[in-house]
């Protein structure tokens, strides 16, 4: 089986306009994400999906390989699968965000692993919450699962919620999960993805994740005890540059 790993990247943003080619210890974020993904062994391609020439620019110069895509894609999904119809010989695609800088290589390596079960279509990570805060903050994505590691829901909202318990007691009372944003689907399953229309709990929650599950696709969790350090406005940068050096002196 082979795996690849596309990270879309676009120089827009309302909240943090250039964000990928911000720097974070003097190298720019899109080279900090392609470097982790680089160090996971079973990846066979890296690629980075972008339709901003000066992104395309900077890929090139720290010789990474990268992808010019349409302008017009609604989401990053889009973009890598329009990236994934040119890669024939990959079986799962794992979708890395262009503002994870500190993505994990054990991370990508448990998503390729998830893999060697014939029903997986489509995996992502999680990771146990235990600030009590990020339970009741809308901007923290939670996840519920079966037994098996099936995705049951995802939600901006507490889930599950406890009943007759005290808000501020809840992480002693209930584990809860924040759900990474790492996909990884096979192949054929993402093309499928890009087709369907807009669901009614993905537009009510503004979570896309949430369409592939009311369209009967099954999505599988691991549980990494890694944190995510996404990049989200120029303040989470200076605190991704306070992390980095810390973890380089």
């Amino acid at each position: 089986m082979k795996f690849a790993a596309i990270i879309p990247a676009r120089f827009a943003s309302t909240r943090f306009p250039g964000k990928p080619l911000a720097l974070i210890g003097g190298r720019p974020m899109i080279q900090h994400v392609y470097e982790q993904a680089l160090a996971c062994e079973q990846l066979s391609r890296v690629v980075v999906a972008t339709d901003d020439e000066r992104i395309k620019a900077c890929v090139q110069k720290f010789g990474g390989e990268v992808y010019m895509t349409s302008d017009q894609h609604p989401s990053g999904t889009d973009r890598v699968a329009e990236v994934a119809t040119q890669l024939h010989d990959i079986d799962v695609v794992i979708n890395i965000q262009g503002d994870e800088p500190f993505v994990q290589p054990m991370q990508l390596e448990q998503l390729c692993s998830m893999f060697s079960e014939a029903a997986v279509e489509i995996a992502t990570l999680a990771h146990p919450i235990s600030e009590e805060d990020f339970i009741h903050d809308p901007n923290v994505v939670k996840v519920v699962f079966s037994a098996n590691n099936r995705a049951l829901y995802f939600s901006r909202s507490a889930i599950p919620f406890l009943r007759g318990q005290t808000e501020g007691e809840w992480k002693d009372r209930q584990q809860h999960y924040q759900h990474l944003g790492l996909y990884a689907y096979r192949r054929e399953v993402l093309l499928q993805l890009t087709k369907l229309s807009p669901s009614s709990l993905e537009q009510a929650e503004s979570l896309e994740q949430l369409r592939w599950l009311q369209a009967d696709f099954s999505i599988y969790l691991g549980v990494t005890p890694h944190k995510s350090l996404g990049i989200d406005t120029p303040a989470d940068l200076e605190r991704a540059e306070r992390w980095w050096r810390e973890q380089n002196t």
